[in-house]
């Protein structure tokens, strides 16, 4: 009997690594960031029913890149996980911070299992506040990354935090916000074209609201505000 072919743990951990990482490259990137009525979360999708943006709680917003039946199967698990602690102690115990220490447990339980297939995502976890809002990136071996103002996930997210940076300040208005997004994501299609307001998904967590402070922009919202 032949002896079983050995590959030690730093080459495991080293091949998986770069296995999820060309996985979540071939994903279209997120670009999310201040605004002055909260927080803008923004992505490129020309699917008319698949979304890669969505609402997790009442002021909790989520994103993911990768592997779309992972990162919704994800998606639904921390809306299981916030409506139960909501549940069970105070709506005001959900947070960002807690969903994220979640996700991250998840995936990095899974990216450790020896001889598993790591999960193909990179997470993105928002949360508006009264002065000061919250974004926990999350990547596929659970290790995580607190956030302020603006951040880039997916595609070449160093690229766009370069440009999110040059151009992103403080108190933008909606229409502004926009701008700025569409031309990040723009960018990110290294001169192939142009986003229209149909290749865009735009969600908002809007302070201003009572409750429930998410809000997905239609179509003919986002055409009337790349026109104006």
């Amino acid at each position: 009997m032949s002896a079983p072919f050995y590959v030690s743990p730093e080459q495991q951990t080293q091949d998986k690594a770069e296995f999820a990482r060309k996985g979540i490259a071939r994903g279209k990137p997120i670009v999310a960031f201040d605004f002055q009525d909260g927080v803008i979360m923004m992505a490129e999708n020309r699917s008319g029913s698949l979304r890669k943006l969505g609402e997790i709680y009442d002021r909790i917003a989520f994103a993911g890149v990768g592997k779309f039946d992972e990162y919704e199967n994800l998606r639904k698990q921390g809306v299981r996980y916030a409506d139960l602690r909501g549940y069970q102690f105070s709506r005001d115990d959900v947070s960002a911070s807690s969903l994220a220490t979640e996700y991250s447990a998840a995936l990095g339980h899974q990216f450790s299992q020896p001889y598993a297939k790591p999960i193909e995502v990179e997470l993105l976890v928002c949360e508006v506040g009264h002065e000061r809002n919250a974004y926990f990136q999350v990547q596929f071996d659970g290790s995580v990354r607190d956030r302020t103002s603006y951040v880039a996930i997916g595609g070449d997210f160093e690229k766009l935090e370069a440009g999110l940076k040059e151009d992103w300040k403080d108190g933008l208005s909606l229409q502004e916000a926009v701008s700025m997004g569409r031309k990040a994501l723009t960018r990110a299609l290294n001169g192939s074209g142009t986003l229209e307001a149909e290749a865009l998904e735009v969600v908002l967590l809007d302070r201003r609201r009572e409750g429930r402070k998410f809000r997905r922009l239609n179509t003919s919202e986002i055409q009337e505000i790349v026109q104006a």
